[in-house]
């Protein structure tokens, strides 16, 4: 109907009136609401202006000077100096996928996997409050704060919690408040691209330090401080993304003595509390410490939906009046019916019910797709199976490049993200790392295996596989 009209359109001139919507109803043979919503379309281009009870008008044209020079932004160079925001980290270079391609690209749960009527019922309920849109506290509904110190435990409490929009609204006031623009941050190798982005849009230089099959390793970390004078430390203790290791034990202590022996920080991103498979969740290394040297940082985005932007930042002392500060110039506060929406979800008894259902659901999802990679793509390695988190890290064949493996895989129908993105510098092989929450059931996980074992199958030498010549291994 809409595209009809643009045709009228165009043989008329600017002021001409339209056709009632009587005559076009009859004309095209539609309803009402048919004829209403393509005026509505037209409107919203510009094309049609309408004047209730006269009528709806061809609207003026306007006319483009072919002869006027183009706009000269160049100054904006040398006002904005070489300061830039770096987002190549997270930005996908294939762009949007096609339809149908098979998402083991995804960060978040798939809908299926979200309680989206929970969600729904408690959204609706929050705006019906008389105060729903009363400014927030700054620091956070006092309730919501005190569920964030409950779920943390040990000695946290109320006032010990920021309510942040989202994990990375979080650890982007984090990196600001810590540390100063030029100063090094520690970071896992490899670790999340996203927390990368953030460190160096604060002005920071990531310093990688390498992980084994139990986290991150304390030894190369307390090298690494008084190599570089870091007094900050960004980790993921539990599930850790992308690689899903859990910081042993022994480590938890070691990894916060050497800090605080540094006087440093350590951030601590606890993004995946609620995604562990089903077994017991370490504590979190902030109940265990008492003077102050964890930053703590979670968020309910992962295991509900990606539109419930609450997260925390949990920390005592000084750097919480900072964070503080820093939010509070930033935006002043966080939405008040979503936090209320989302008091409402965690202080339900459905929410350890959903938590547990998840948990359950990224168990065998975990399991399919492992299996599906052992089977179809041969050659790669997993470096460990999770037992929380929503990732699998696998390691490549010798020779094989990710970034030439993702393009051949887009092309295949799978989207996987490419594991030169997870390392500060140079990765020291190539890996990939394919999600198994995103997507809509157990099939798709097993296809999309399928699918990048034909894309790496493709990969002839000088393609995605060096030639290794003869002789060689």
């Amino acid at each position: 109907m809409a595209n009809s009209l643009r045709a009228l359109l165009a043989r008329l001139a600017p002021g001409d009136r339209l056709p009632s919507s009587r005559e076009l109803i009859k004309e095209y043979r539609v309803g009402p609401a048919t004829v209403a919503r393509a005026i509505a379309a037209l409107a919203a281009e510009g094309a049609v202006v309408t004047r209730p009870g006269s009528g709806t008008y061809v609207a003026q044209r306007t006319r483009l000077d072919a002869e006027a020079p183009a706009a000269d932004t160049s100054w904006q160079t040398v006002a904005l100096t070489d300061r830039t925001v770096d987002t190549h980290l997270i930005a996908d270079p294939l762009g949007p996928p096609p339809a149908g391609t098979i998402p083991l690209d995804g960060g978040y749960v798939h809908r299926s996997l979200q309680p989206a009527r929970a969600l729904s019922t408690a959204l609706a309920r929050a705006a019906r409050r008389p105060d729903a849109w009363d400014r927030a506290p700054a620091g956070g509904l006092p309730e919501l704060r005190t569920v964030f110190a409950h779920i943390v435990g040990g000695s946290v409490a109320a006032e010990d919690v920021l309510i942040t929009a989202g994990g990375q609204s979080a650890l982007s006031i984090a990196f600001r408040a810590i540390a100063g623009p030029g100063s090094p941050v520690l970071v896992e190798s490899p670790t999340y691209p996203r927390a990368l982005a953030a460190a160096r849009a604060a002005g920071l230089r990531p310093v990688p330090v390498p992980l084994d099959a139990d986290g991150v390793r304390p030894d190369l970390l307390a090298d690494a401080f008084a190599m570089t004078g870091a007094r900050l430390l960004y980790c993921q203790p539990t599930y850790q993304n992308p690689t899903g290791t859990v910081l042993a034990p022994e480590r938890r202590r070691q990894v916060l003595d050497v800090a605080r022996a540094s006087g440093a920080f350590v951030i601590e991103d606890d993004f995946a509390r609620h995604l562990g498979h089903g077994g017991p969740v370490p504590r979190p290394l902030v109940a265990d410490d008492r003077d102050g040297t964890v930053v703590h940082v979670t968020s309910l985005t992962k295991p509900a939906a990606p539109s419930l932007r609450i997260g925390a930042l949990v920390a005592r002392g000084p750097v919480m009046e900072r964070m503080r500060a820093v939010r509070l110039v930033d935006d002043f506060f966080v939405s008040r019916p979503l936090q209320e929406a989302a008091l409402e979800v965690i202080g339900s008894p459905s929410w350890d019910r959903h938590v547990r259902s998840l948990g359950a659901a990224l168990r065998e999802r975990c399991a399919v797709l492992a299996a599906a990679v052992a089977r179809d793509i041969p050659g790669a390695t997993l470096a460990t199976l999770p037992t929380g988190g929503l990732h699998l890290w696998l390691r490549l064949p010798p020779g094989a490049d990710d970034a030439v493996l993702t393009s051949a895989a887009r092309q295949r129908g799978v989207a996987v993200s490419a594991g030169s993105r997870y390392f500060a510098t140079e990765p020291p092989a190539a890996h990939l790392r394919i999600g198994f929450a995103a997507t809509a059931g157990l099939g798709e996980l097993a296809e999309g295996a399928r699918r990048l074992g034909a894309a790496l199958a493709d990969l002839g030498p000088g393609e995605g596989l060096a030639d290794r010549g003869p002789g060689r291994e």
